[in-house]
């Protein structure tokens, strides 16, 4: 459905990949005999991929039994050309080793939450809608805008963003892993420009056929989305109404989100308080947790459970809400770099205490100082535009490697302004 529920399977992929590496070490023989065996099953499996134009043929049969016509077929998929930017990424994407403080500083960005703060202000009528509708808060909403695609940039739109029939018929036709759900999900797209909705032109998204403003894939825009603007059609592409009044009723409805619910607090937790039982806010309270900026929690019959997810540093109690966000992505750390971001673009502040070893986040100036200073040095950062993408973090972890930085992690923050201040 995301752009990042679709990275989740390389993830899975290079987690897979790093424990044969291990057994490796440790079963020198077993593991060459699994790698001979894996190998001798990749190259089964290429040579058994007919050509693709052989593949588009044949696949016509599996559209038509699921109600796609030969007119919309021939439209979509007449002469086209496998994009396999996808099948590559899903085996060899860029290994970027991120704590959680960096993970969320990237995400939380200070151009984000400038954004964001915006973005509020001028849809404040959008969002207020869908609160009275679905009953989603507007920091959930800017925080899974954000997130997915910074707020509909149109530099991320020209950046990052590919044809999607292209993408999705090379993955239907060349990945193994899960051929039966990029089949189903080409259908899906080719469903959408049958029932008038859009056209192959304008369905462009991430290799794996995520699209919009919200990040659709194309079963979600199916069976998920609605005509929020009123213009006749279902888009996650232009105004944002459908986008996000259809994302959410993917939260109330798949999600089981609860109106008027927070998502939950960072709080403050006694070193005793262990489990991860649910309990009510008043029942956290009378075990000694507090929320961790000194308010008191303003629902407390509602329910949470504990989370600490790096020892020594923040704690939080995790409402239902939470994990309504989780159903967008079953990361905890996305689903929490969301509700944050959501709640620095409505005015809310930092996390009040801090992971072990990080940093602040730098500030937009800062960001764009590090990209000038390595384009200088000849690094490709893909311009300064004080927004960390692939490009910049690829450059980074490349001037890390050169002058001997342990780790190499590709993080651009305060600490490699200040040695790229140095001039080493």
């Amino acid at each position: 459905m995301s752009t990042q529920r679709a990275a989740a399977i390389t993830r899975r992929t290079c987690l897979s990949s790093l424990a044969g590496g291990a057994a490796a070490l440790i079963l020198p023989e077993a593991a060459a005999a699994r790698a001979r065996a894996k190998a001798r099953a990749k190259a089964k499996a290429k040579a058994a991929v007919m050509p693709f134009d052989r593949w588009v043929v044949a696949f016509r049969a599996k559209a038509q039994a699921r109600g796609i016509t030969e007119a919309t077929y021939t439209r979509v998929m007449r002469g086209i050309n496998p994009d396999m930017t996808g099948v590559k990424a899903i085996g060899n994407q860029p290994e970027f080793h991120e704590e959680l403080w960096q993970y969320l500083n990237r995400r939380v960005s200070d151009w984000r939450i400038a954004a964001g703060r915006q973005k509020a202000k001028e849809d404040a009528a959008l969002f207020a809608r869908i609160e009275r509708d679905f009953g989603v808060a507007p920091s959930i909403m800017l925080g899974v805008w954000g997130i997915e695609s910074a707020f509909g940039d149109p530099v991320v739109q020209k950046n990052h963003m590919r044809p999607v029939f292209p993408s999705l018929a090379a993955l239907a036709w060349a990945e193994p892993r899960r051929n039966a759900y990029w089949q189903s999900e080409l259908i899906n797209a080719l469903e959408i420009v049958q029932r008038g909705w859009s056209t192959p032109d304008e369905m462009v998204g991430s290799w794996a056929g995520a699209m919009g403003h919200t990040q659709w894939m194309p079963e979600v825009w199916l069976h998920v989305g609605i005509d929020y603007s009123g213009d006749g059609k279902v888009s996650p592409f232009g105004p944002p109404d459908d986008a996000l009044g259809s994302t959410a009723k993917f939260l109330v409805e798949r999600g089981k989100y609860r109106r008027g619910e927070r998502w939950g607090f960072e709080v403050r937790m006694p070193e005793h308080v262990r489990g991860q039982q649910a309990r009510s806010f008043a029942a956290w309270q009378a075990l000694g947790v507090h929320r961790a900026d000194g308010e008191a929690f303003p629902q407390g019959d509602a329910k949470a459970r504990p989370w600490v997810p790096v020892p020594g540093g923040p704690a939080f109690l995790l409402g239902a809400n939470f994990f309504a966000v989780k159903s967008y992505n079953p990361s905890m750390n996305y689903s929490l770099a969301l509700v944050h971001l959501g709640d620095r673009c409505v005015g809310g502040a930092p996390f009040v205490q801090k992971f072990p070893g990080s940093e602040r986040a730098p500030t937009l100036a800062e960001v764009e100082e590090i990209q000038r200073r390595l384009t200088a040095l000849g690094y490709d950062t893909g311009g300064a535009d004080g927004r960390i993408g692939n490009d910049t973090m690829l450059a980074v972890q490349a001037y890390q490697k050169k002058a001997g930085i342990e780790p190499a992690d590709g993080y651009a923050g305060v600490g490699l302004l200040a040695r790229l201040r140095q001039g080493s």
